[in-house]
């Protein structure tokens, strides 16, 4: 039976860290599962460096956006949309008071063009060792 949903997955992204697609295709809406800055092969996370333990010694925020920002951008290629199909950005992040300020910078370069709605959260932490997550939504264009 065909429900219009379409689970999308792509080996140029990083796999998920759960039993879930990387975005998921109802209709028009195209729905992406969080979305961190790790590299395509899921083990290194550019920015961050950890000890022999796993611990994170030292992050770089700004290579942790620029990777999420293009790990979101390959999701909605695979799914056949465009960066400038995003209408809702949820982003999570482990330390807003040091970390917003480079983020922001950031959001303004990639999204300077493209102003989706965006909110912004302060959590405890991430499944992984990342500082960044992004929740996005975006609308399809039918002719797609």
């Amino acid at each position: 039976m065909d429900t219009g949903r379409q689970e999308i997955s792509t080996n140029a992204a990083p796999p998920p860290v759960g039993l879930y697609p990387h975005a998921r295709r109802a209709g028009n809406l195209l729905f992406l599962s969080g979305v961190g800055p790790r590299s395509a092969s899921g083990v290194d996370i550019p920015g961050v460096t950890l000890d022999a333990a796993g611990a994170v010694v030292a992050k770089d925020i700004e290579a942790q956006c620029r990777s999420v920002f293009q790990n979101v951008r390959t999701i909605l290629e695979a799914a056949g949309a465009r960066w400038e199909d995003l209408v809702d950005v949820t982003v999570f992040l482990t330390d807003m008071k040091n970390d917003f300020p480079v983020y922001n910078r950031l959001w303004a370069e990639y999204f300077r063009d493209v102003r989706p709605c965006r909110t912004t959260l302060e959590i405890n932490c991430l499944p992984t060792p990342i500082a960044i997550e992004l929740k996005c939504i975006a609308v399809i264009p039918e002719s797609r």
